[in-house]
């Protein structure tokens, strides 16, 4: 028996072709797995995570269908697979906007060759101190805002819905600009650098899944850092409370310690997360570590 199948799998070995390989062949390869790793991974991030297993229960659903010689639902299931390929993109326009956005906010060649000698990040740390200031002094009062640090997406598009402040980043400004029945308080806060640009901006509300507690207000947290790389900082007004979004996530109830940590984070960003393959950049700091509550949007 043993000779038997001996004999068989000589046979079989004998015929099969196997290719020669090449190092291109394995370089191919790794690219298919990194990039079917990155969508399956943004495809767990968004709605279409659902829709996929749905499709994954019509699917066998078809190879049932297909098993058992069921001819009708077979007829209707080719002629429904024009109609449903063109509804999935129509369905998921935001969530295929916001993926090609954000292979263009990753700038891969500028990672790859940075030679960039600069060790400063996006702000001062004089900003950052103005910042938290003023934060901590509205969320003891109770005053709602809604605060926008640009990166490198521009967001000239939502600076143009606002009044135009170009007025340096201090925590009196910023408390003035939110406080209650003035003029500006209404709408958001766009600092790019060490300036604030504009105020009273609209952002893009989010259509994700929040909890039922919070308002208009982190709803257009979330949602501009939905479609930009930007942090927002959104003070409740109902209860004071610190959190910030950003790539979609909300992180909650932070204090003044964890907010700071937050923006150096933020600040030391292009040194941390450009560094390519090729660079002559040093290393920037570390950024201080906190524990707070992150709320991953759904």
């Amino acid at each position: 028996m043993f000779q038997y199948f001996r004999t068989i799998l000589s046979q079989y070995w004998e015929q099969l072709y196997i290719p020669s390989l090449r190092w291109s062949d394995f370089v191919e390869v790794l690219i298919i797995a990194f990039l079917t790793y990155h969508v399956l991974l943004w495809l767990r991030n968004t709605r279409a995570w659902s829709m996929l297993k749905g499709i994954l229960v019509i699917m066998i659903f078809v190879i049932f269908a297909v098993l058992m010689n069921m001819t009708t639902i077979l007829w209707i299931m080719r002629n429904a697979a024009y109609v449903a390929s063109t509804a999935i993109i129509v369905i998921l326009q935001p969530e295929l906007r916001s993926a090609v956005e954000s292979l263009g906010q990753r700038n891969v060649l500028n990672s790859l060759f940075r030679f960039d000698t600069r060790e400063e990040g996006l702000f001062s740390d004089s900003t950052i101190n103005e910042i938290v200031r003023a934060c901590t002094a509205m969320a003891r009062v109770k005053t709602g805002a809604l605060i926008v640090i640009e990166q490198s997406t521009p967001l000239l598009e939502y600076e143009r819905t606002g009044i135009e402040v170009d007025g340096l980043v201090t925590s009196q400004l910023l408390i003035n600009i939110f406080e209650k029945n003035t003029p500006l308080h209404d709408g958001a806060v766009i600092i790019r650098e060490n300036r604030i640009t504009s105020a009273t901006c609209y952002l893009p509300l989010s259509e994700n899944k929040l909890d039922k507690d919070l308002g208009t207000r982190h709803r257009a947290g979330v949602g501009i850092s939905e479609v930009t790389d930007s942090l927002t900082i959104i003070v409740s007004e109902e209860t004071g409370a610190i959190s910030t979004a950003y790539r979609g996530n909300l992180t909650r109830n932070l204090n003044q310690d964890s907010l700071r940590a937050e923006l150096v984070k933020l600040q030391n960003k292009d040194t941390e997360e450009k560094k390519g393959l090729f660079t002559w950049k040093g290393k920037g700091s570390d950024a201080e570590k906190s524990e707070h509550l992150e709320t991953p949007v759904q």
